[in-house]
């Protein structure tokens, strides 16, 4: 073996390829945007607490069944306009949708549990904060 020449292990064969996918993302990936909605949804985030103040916290419970219905509708949402390519832009592109699909379904779950409950009140209204 020359100087110049690094030595092989085992095989001749050369490493396989790297390969790199956005989409879809992975089961745990998945889990902890659920955890992430959950501990909006309850109130346990900075960010919450503004939303809290306008929508109401959800009980643990609710938020979880909330939450995981919520990422559920959104993953199948992105995964159905998603394209048959594989490249990494695309995919890209539709973990894009999937997280605006998860901010509107979040979004629009708070406002229906709201509306369902009644104005909100009168401080409130008119954009007050404690």
């Amino acid at each position: 073996m020359a100087a110049h020449e690094l030595p092989r292990a085992g095989s001749a064969s050369p490493p396989p390829p790297f390969s790199f996918a956005v989409w879809p993302p992975t089961r745990r990936t998945r889990d902890a945007v659920v955890r992430r909605l959950v501990a909006v949804l309850s109130g346990d985030t900075t960010t919450a607490l503004r939303k809290r103040y306008r929508y109401g916290a959800v009980p643990a419970a609710d938020a979880e069944r909330a939450a995981r219905a919520v990422e559920a509708q959104a993953f199948d949402a992105a995964s159905a306009s998603s394209s048959s390519s594989s490249s990494v832009e695309d995919g890209i592109e539709t973990l894009q949708l999937y997280s605006r699909e998860v901010s509107n379904r979040l979004l629009a779950f708070v406002r229906s549990r709201s509306s369902a409950a009644g104005a909100p009140p009168a401080s409130a209204a008119a954009g007050e904060v404690a």
